[in-house]
């Protein structure tokens, strides 16, 4: 545990991104199985205690600090498992040495309801106050240290000098404390065959489109679907669905699972139906139809007829056993289409190619595009084989224009990670009606993005000067803040008091000239919610200031 520690620490402080690499790099050559296997998988959100939750390290520390303190000192921390490993008391008498990580993780699985205090309190005994942070973000998954899964793994594929795509498609097939992925990299065993595995394969991802203007004679272009991107594989006699970061969710989806029984590998957008209205858009609802069974681990058959899922393809990996990624794109798009004619209509469409003449066509045809489930254009150099991340020149991703509207700053959050110490999360709102009319402020959204780090530190020291109520961990405040706010789109809401909720919401200015009175009001963000789907309830298509201004 004192290894794992020390890298913690090292990449808390470490900004660089090859610093990074090279820590997590050394740690994963140096340390043994299967410590280095469970701090991988611990780095990489792999790890769950189910019975280790925050309230009871919570609980624990209140049992042996003052509770006063406590709450003062995690007030000005900002961090559960950093406030708790500072104030943690030293036990009294002889104490074992330090547990390994396996050892950790061996403790942490077996935890019982009951057992869950002692077990974690036992282990806090035992280590200094590294140890102890080190130990209680591994229990509680909350590992924020500025690594990501991915960077975890080009690490892993530089320590051993072995190629990233393999680990990536080879790590998914595996479990904790993946023995077998580090005896494959340090060649002492061969590579795992995982072919007749239902197991994810690292999606083909887009850049984004900035000034460039292409030649649609080297790029197909199709929609970009504002539903979910997913992956089909069947193998094994299994189905499963993964999301892009490789979480299986096929108990989300066990209807589009069991309408997908052929050996092959799919990519595509997973949609709700809706009432078609005609063209493309037609039969695909809003994101909030989607958000009613996302992250559900039992869908009744009720909720799976009110909110019927498909899936639109984009995308053929393999079919049936031939490995397709190679090939280009054109002749991927073709094996799909023969492919999706097999397939039951209900559950599986294809994403249409979208017909334009020139680039200065596709551009008017986007610029339309203003339906909820359209999120902009992808372009898909013809030529492109299907290949794992991000790479320049073949896709790319070309997103309509955002929405923006003015609201008012009600309440705010400190945030998480570096961002422990501001109040970076924000919850805004807009008028029922004109405040000289008697209307009141409503949530229509919370962000906590689209600021920079002199953004945020203004926007902290507003909030604390300006703080008129506090509710546990978060401040209400003076609503004389205007945050001008972009958005993708509105949808309609019944768990919102204002009955809106809206799509990807981040900050894009802060409107310090403009008096919270004249912040827009709840009814000009109804004129923008569209029909579900694919017909806008009214014609605006611009900046929303523009209704009221």
């Amino acid at each position: 545990m004192d290894r794992f520690a020390r890298l913690l620490t090292d990449l808390i402080y470490t900004r660089s991104r090859n610093s990074k690499l090279a820590l997590l790099a050394d740690y994963l050559r140096t340390v043994p199985d299967p410590d280095r296997g469970w701090a991988l998988a611990g780095l990489t959100g792999e790890l769950h205690f189910p019975t280790v939750k925050a309230g009871i390290v919570r609980d624990l520390i209140k049992e042996r600090v003052d509770p006063v303190l406590f709450a003062l000192s995690r007030d000005f921390v900002g961090d559960t498992a950093e406030t708790v490993s500072l104030l943690w008391p030293a036990p009294p008498g002889a104490v074992a040495p330090p547990p390994t990580v396996s050892e950790a993780v061996s403790a942490l699985s077996a935890a019982t309801r009951a057992t869950a205090k002692p077990i974690v309190a036992g282990l806090l005994d035992r280590l200094d106050e590294d140890g102890r942070f080190a130990l209680l973000k591994l229990a509680t998954g909350a590992l924020r240290i500025g690594v990501s899964a991915r960077l975890a793994k080009t690490a892993f594929a530089q320590a051993f000098s072995v190629p990233l795509d393999d680990v990536e498609e080879i790590w998914h097939a595996l479990r904790p404390p993946y023995t077998d992925l580090f005896a494959w990299a340090s060649g002492a065993a061969a590579k795992p065959d995982i072919t007749s595995l239902p197991v994810f394969r690292p999606f083909m991802l887009a850049n984004p489109l900035e000034d460039a203007v292409l030649d649609l004679a080297d790029y197909a272009a199709e929609w970009k679907w504002d539903g979910i991107r997913i992956q089909l594989v069947h193998a094994g006699g299994e189905t499963r669905l993964f999301s892009r970061g490789g979480e299986d969710i096929t108990a989300s989806f066990p209807d589009v699972a069991r309408a997908f029984a052929q050996e092959g590998v799919l990519d595509g957008e997973l949609l709700v139906r809706g009432a078609a209205q005609g063209g493309e858009a037609g039969g695909a609802a809003s994101f909030n139809a989607l958000q009613q069974r996302l992250g559900r681990k039992v869908v009744s058959a009720s909720m799976q007829a009110a909110y019927p899922a498909f899936v639109r393809l984009y995308d053929m990996l393999f079919d049936r056993g031939e490995d397709l990624r190679r090939l280009p794109w054109s002749d991927r798009r073709v094996r799909l289409e023969s492919v999706v004619a097999r397939l039951d209509p209900g559950a599986f469409d294809i994403s249409a190619l979208i017909e334009a003449g020139d680039f200065d066509e596709l551009t008017d045809l986007r610029a339309a595009a203003r339906e909820t489930d359209i999120e902009g254009v992808m372009l898909k150099r013809r030529d492109s084989p299907y290949v794992a991340g991000r790479k320049a020149g073949l896709w790319y991703k070309w997103k309509r224009e955002p929405l923006t509207a003015d609201c008012v700053m009600m309440y705010a959050q400190r945030g998480s990670g570096k961002r422990s110490s501001f109040y970076s999360d924000y919850t805004f709102g807009c008028w029922t009606a004109p405040e000289a009319e008697g209307g009141v402020l409503l949530p229509v959204g919370k962000a906590y993005s689209g600021f920079s780090d002199e953004e945020l530190r203004w926007l902290d020291g507003f909030v604390r000067k300006h703080t008129v109520n506090r509710f546990g961990p978060v401040r209400e405040v003076e609503k004389s803040l205007v945050l001008e706010v972009a958005f993708d789109a509105v949808n309609p809401s019944t768990r919102h008091k204002s009955g809106i909720a809206m799509r990807f919401p981040r900050i894009s200015r802060i409107r310090r000239d403009k008096p919270a009175a004249e912040a827009d009001e709840i009814d000009t963000l109804r004129r923008m919610i569209v029909s579900s789907p694919g017909i806008a309830a009214s014609p605006v298509k611009a900046d929303p200031r523009s209704l009221t201004d």
